[in-house]
């Protein structure tokens, strides 16, 4: 599945539209993680723990887009963005979206 986060794929053309897609996770954070993160802001740097849970929450979100996309026979998924939000005090969600499409190379003349 190729994806891009503007509106084509350069060297190809698109030749089905299947509209939105998209794909979620709500993540809690961890009480260990979190210990972690009240020391590192007494002295500074970053919160390793949170950059890995933003990290797996972003691929979890990002495939379940894809499949979503190779459900309805798209082979890439153009204008992806990602957005966040709060839904419970310590748990966000992840959201991913984009167009699917299919597309095939642009012929040479």
């Amino acid at each position: 599945m190729q994806m891009t986060n503007i509106h084509y794929l350069p060297g190809h053309r698109i030749v089905e539209h299947y509209g939105l897609v998209q794909g979620s996770t709500i993540r809690a954070k961890h009480l260990g993680r979190d210990i972690a993160a009240s020391l590192k802001n007494l002295v500074g740097g970053e919160l390793k723990g949170y950059t890995e849970l933003l990290s797996e929450s972003r691929a979890e979100a990002t495939a379940r887009m894809a499949e979503q996309a190779r459900q309805l026979g798209a082979n890439a998924v153009i204008n992806v963005r990602y957005a966040t939000s709060s839904v419970a005090q310590g748990a966000a969600e992840l959201f991913a979206y984009g167009t699917a499409v299919k597309v095939e190379p642009e012929r040479q003349p």
